[in-house]
């Protein structure tokens, strides 16, 4: 099953279960979807759909980070529980070692010796972790390993 189509019967769900919380992220999910289709003319496959969740994610982050500085931890709240609807349609997080083996694989199989060469090293591993891997935790990760 597709993950538009996991939204779509989890939707359902959450109408047939009165969760007004799931409910409406989860209808702010499929309009990011629906929005981004129209925008584009295009049907989005699974690998697109990861990438409209992560920005979600991304975006609420922001969104977070600036409500405490406001103090408007309210606000954040509402944010955070949004945010961990949406992270219950990404994959399984990548840990430490799994994400420095991708790396180094990487780093392997583009041949990458210096930080000139650091764009070829994130472009394989932002393939090959889609929405597993924070991509500014692997940057940090890859600049250090190739400078030093």
């Amino acid at each position: 099953m597709s993950t538009k189509q996991q939204l779509t019967e989890d939707m359902k769900a959450a109408m047939r279960g009165g969760d007004k919380h799931k409910l409406g992220v989860v209808r702010l999910i499929l309009a990011a979807i629906k929005q981004r289709e129209v925008d584009e003319r295009i049907e989005l496959d699974d690998a697109q759909v990861l990438a409209v969740l992560e920005k979600m994610v991304k975006q609420r982050k922001d969104s977070i980070s600036q409500y405490e500085a406001a103090a408007r931890e309210d606000l954040a709240e509402v944010e955070r529980a949004e945010m961990a609807v949406i992270e219950t349609y990404l994959p399984a997080k990548l840990d430490d070692a799994e994400l420095d083996a991708l790396i180094e694989a990487a780093i392997a199989e583009t041949g990458a010796s210096s930080a000139r060469d650091m764009g070829k090293v994130v472009g394989l591993v932002k393939a090959k972790a889609a929405g597993r891997a924070d991509m500014g935790v692997a940057s940090a990760r890859i600049k250090a390993r190739l400078a030093g």
